[in-house]
């Protein structure tokens, strides 16, 4: 209005009384401090999809599968058909919340606890052997009910050990004191440790771990070769001084399931033969999810080893070759994941992790088809086992925290 007063603004508000409370130059609340030591569990980028949809699935076929191959097993022992899938949907759960929980751990923080980890599973493996036990292969750690096979606690450590190893003196890999020498004390003290036990299985597993993480890191072809040689000279000379006993009894009958030389022969050969005649009984289209006849106690622990035997029976050639490919799936994206990883720890503990699975599918086949010895080596996913089952689903849960931070399109 023409003629009226002007009104009188209000001072402005120094900017120093304008700051929030809670400003940089003070000290940190609580919450800021719980904040700062939650960084730990990140989220960062989102994990990878696939990768985890592809774990669910083979987790569920193989429950499913599982389930299918033990019933008869557990009524037989038990009286209840349920009993191996309900310890089985036990040891998922626990796996699936370590693997959820891991998934959001930055496995950058790992490096911290190579050695930790290296050092718990060499104490697990010298346990066992010093450990009352009922028989003569000591492998379990008993706590109360449940009970933890010491060797996979090994196969994890030897892939964060030398994934750790090898990012750190990764140019200088290519020596014999970073990239040979390391590899060799490792194999040996572990070895020894399986040998003692025995678990033959464990070492063929660990040994090819201990390979594959040397050549990824950059270590020469030459020092393979020169490996090679001297497993053969200790194999042999185990032999020689006798001391590869048991290892010799599970060579007995090897590639001759389907062969009768001898009333003996015959009875060591009982589980592979039955497994075999279960593989050729499902021919190209099985005889259908629930309808297998060796499960019914032709095959001893077939909810363990010879699982796959089962799924062959029920599924067929092509339920069998799904089933596969899915594995192989898995190991493809898990590898490719970890090649676009930021960091060359994230793509040394990915690989050797996604490799594992790759190596005991490939053994386990071999094994249930009388292509190699009957070992005691584990299909993963499929094989009853706790141990087992929660440290792999704890290791896909560190992929999938690698493939938070890889360079990969997200599906």
């Amino acid at each position: 209005m023409d003629g009226a007063p002007a009104r009188k603004l209000p001072n402005p508000v120094p900017v120093q009384e304008r700051r929030p409370q809670n400003s940089r130059n003070e000290k940190p609340t609580v919450l800021r401090k719980v904040k700062k030591k939650l960084k730990i569990f990140s989220v960062r980028r989102g994990m990878d999809m696939t990768f985890l949809f592809l774990v669910l699935i083979l987790l569920i076929i193989g429950m499913i599968m599982m389930f299918s191959a033990s019933y008869p097993s557990s009524y037989e022992e038990t009286g209840k058909s349920f009993v191996y899938l309900q310890r089985q949907a036990l040891y998922a759960g626990i796996g699936l919340l370590a693997m959820v929980l891991l998934s959001y751990f930055d496995y950058h923080h790992l490096h911290k606890f190579a050695f930790l980890v290296l050092i718990v599973a060499v104490g697990g493996l010298i346990w066992v052997l010093v450990a009352p036990s009922d028989g003569e292969v000591k492998r379990w750690i008993s706590l109360g009910s449940f009970t933890i096979q010491a060797s996979e606690i090994a196969k994890f450590a030897v892939v964060l050990f030398l994934a750790h190893w090898g990012s750190v003196h990764f140019k200088e890999m290519d020596t014999f004191r970073y990239g040979v020498l390391p590899a060799i004390i490792l194999m040996a003290v572990i070895g020894a440790l399986l040998i003692l036990e025995p678990h033959y299985s464990g070492i063929a597993i660990i040994g090819s771990l201990i390979m594959l993480m040397m050549y990824i890191s950059g270590v020469k072809l030459r020092y393979f070769i020169i490996a090679f040689a001297a497993i053969g000279v200790v194999i042999i000379g185990l032999a020689i001084t006798g001391n590869l006993g048991y290892a010799m009894t599970r060579l007995a009958g090897w590639g001759q399931a389907l062969t009768y030389t001898d009333e003996q022969l015959w009875q060591t050969t009982y589980q592979t033969r039955n497994s075999l005649y279960a593989i050729g009984s499902g021919g190209f289209w099985g005889l259908g999810l629930g309808q297998s006849r060796q499960k019914y106690l032709y095959i001893p622990e077939v909810q363990n080893d010879f699982v796959f035997a089962v799924v062959c029976e029920e599924l067929g050639f092509i339920g069998a070759t799904i089933i596969l490919c899915l594995f192989a799936l898995l190991v493809w994206r898990g590898i490719t994941i970890s090649m676009r990883a930021q960091d060359k720890f994230g793509s040394l503990l990915g690989i050797g992790l996604s490799a594992q699975i790759g190596l005991q599918v490939i053994l386990n086949i071999m094994v249930i088809t009388d292509w190699l010895p009957n070992t005691g080596i584990s299909l993963p996913f499929f094989s009853f086992g706790g141990s087992s089952l929660i440290m792999l689903l704890a290791q896909m849960g560190i992929v999938l925290s690698i493939s938070r931070t890889s360079n990969l399109e997200k599906a």
